[in-house]
């Protein structure tokens, strides 16, 4: 009874999961883009900024985004090792959460290397 409850639920929750974290890439990309294209073309507060500040700021929020869907994948990816029948099943999962997990971490150092850059060119301020 409890393995049928489990089999009915799991995969709902799976593919909300997994909803979830393709919803948060998809909005972060049209994010990032909106605000780069408000960037380019208003300036921030009145002014301009270089190109190397908007684009790394805008390569941190589609960035930032990425790292929290890739979780949600990965979340739901996790769930799935529930289900599994056979030894087959494992090999492919595992390899799946692998690669994930890799993204993950390509984009998190990515994103730290672009944060310490985005800081880097800040213009110093006078503390009166």
């Amino acid at each position: 009874m409890l393995e049928n409850l489990i089999n009915l639920i799991l995969p709902v929750i799976i593919h909300v999961l997994e909803l979830m974290g393709v919803a948060i890439i998809c909005f972060g990309a049209v994010h990032s883009m909106i605000t780069y294209f408000k960037i380019q073309l208003r300036g921030v507060k009145g002014r301009r900024l270089s190109d190397s500040q908007g684009i790394s700021s805008v390569k941190v929020m589609l960035g930032t985004s990425l790292e929290l869907g890739l979780e949600y994948k990965m979340g739901a990816e996790i769930i799935k090792t529930l289900l599994i029948r056979d030894i087959s099943e494992i090999w492919v999962l595992a390899s799946i959460i692998v690669l994930r997990a890799m993204l993950f971490a390509l984009i998190h150092f990515e994103m730290r290397a672009e944060k310490k850059k985005a800081e880097g060119n800040q213009p110093v301020r006078d503390s009166d």
